[in-house]
């Protein structure tokens, strides 16, 4: 029977590019396997060491005339999609041509953006006592500028739009583009996030003495922060039709903003719980009908901890929940996104995935959590956390349509 409650939209082609690779499948072989990503950073030089997710295959050119708009944010974003295997590409032009280009939106989530290519524009500054002269602050630095490359790569006309409250900020686009479609502003929008690695996220994560010097620990007692990653996780949604033919849907996304601090959750995880609970409110369902959790799980002290107090308090110690992060690195503005991706995949397969780099739970974290992947035949609807800085929170629900 399909499910259709009336606030869920379609989700008709998603793809995502991390740093074990390119596409749905290899990441889903990724999460099998169990096993880091993670390995030296090759990008710039640092004075302290630490695994990241650093995506290493080779990165599409941008077509000469959308030049002002190359980053290293935007060609991760095209090479998602433009990946055959997953099709993005032809579901987008399929949905722009049944709905017409300015019913398609594009709504991406990220916190670094152009960033990466600022810090370079910089040094020459510092070096030459001038901005080099091909640097286009607008359509490379600003949050703006992988959505709007996206857009007329696309030929897309619709609303167009950039999401950044930090590490939420995939799954508040992906929620975004949900109240566009429900009310009636878009018949379609690409929506997920984009994030790459820059200077400044790595110091500054470094500065706050979040960042591993090893591979991280999600839910460990032992844990010592998180390993920051790249990725691009994108979705298409669109709007369910009476006869629409379409695999998976997101149900709901909750969402709030506890403002209980700069940096950290709240001790008792009410922000966490806030968002759970109206993803539930939204998608009319009880914490029994979710088969599968992906948390949040950065890796570090107070996260974890606060996240697992949440958790526990709506769905005790039944639900299967494991963090992803081991593999894929912390990815930021595009975590939310890579792990709605993963949660389709979960669905997809029939699995539940583990968590890689956990040796030893901590016992404070009172939930049921998987370790090691395995299969689950009877997955119908799966949850997915993304909490960021300054109590912006998301949590997301994705089901099977058949």
């Amino acid at each position: 029977m399909n499910r259709n409650p009336i606030n869920a939209v379609a989700v008709s082609a998603f793809s995502a590019a991390f740093a074990g690779g390119l596409g749905r499948n290899t990441l889903y072989r990724a999460l099998l396997d169990n096993e880091s990503a993670l390995g030296p950073l090759t990008l710039f030089p640092l004075p302290f060491t630490s695994p990241v997710g650093e995506y290493r295959e080779s990165l599409p050119v941008i077509r000469p005339e959308l030049r002002p708009y190359d980053s290293r944010n935007a060609r991760l974003a095209l090479s998602v999609i433009d990946f055959p295997e997953d099709g993005l590409r032809v579901a987008i032009r399929s949905a722009s041509e049944r709905y017409g280009p300015e019913r398609v939106g594009v709504v991406i989530g990220t916190s670094t953006s152009g960033l990466y290519e600022t810090e370079a524009a910089y040094e020459i500054l510092l070096r030459d006592n001038a901005m080099p002269l091909d640097f286009y602050f607008l359509s490379r630095h600003a949050y703006q500028a992988t959505p709007r490359f996206l857009q007329l790569e696309l030929g897309l006309e619709g609303p167009c739009y950039a999401v950044s409250t930090a590490c939420s900020s995939g799954a508040k686009a992906i929620a975004a583009g949900h109240r566009l479609i429900r009310n009636g502003i878009c018949d379609a929008v690409l929506a997920g996030g984009v994030d790459t690695l820059c200077r400044l996220t790595l110091r500054g994560f470094h500065s706050l003495e979040l960042i591993s010097e090893s591979p991280c620990r999600p839910m460990d007692k032992n844990r010592r922060g998180i390993n920051i990653g790249e990725a691009a996780g994108l979705l298409l949604l669109e709007k369910i039709d009476a006869g629409t033919d379409f695999p998976f849907q997101v149900l709901a996304v909750g969402e709030s903003s506890d403002a209980y601090h700069m940096s950290s959750p709240h001790p008792d995880g009410l922000g966490a719980l806030s968002a759970m609970q109206h993803a539930l409110q939204i998608a009319g369902l009880e914490p029994a009908a979710i088969d599968y959790l992906n948390l949040h799980a950065t890796a570090t002290e107070v996260n974890d901890r606060v996240e697992a107090k949440a958790v526990s308090r709506i769905f005790g110690d039944r639900l299967p929940v494991s963090g992803t992060k081991g593999i894929t690195g912390h990815t930021l503005g595009a975590a939310g996104a890579l792990e709605c991706v993963i949660s389709l995949l979960a669905l997809e397969h029939g699995f539940v995935p583990g968590t890689s780099g956990l040796r030893d739970l901590d016992p404070e974290c009172r939930c049921n959590v998987v370790w090691e992947p395995f299969p689950e035949q009877g997955l119908r609807t799966v949850m997915s956390n993304s909490f960021g800085f300054g109590g912006n929170n998301a949590s997301l629900i994705v089901a099977r349509n058949r």
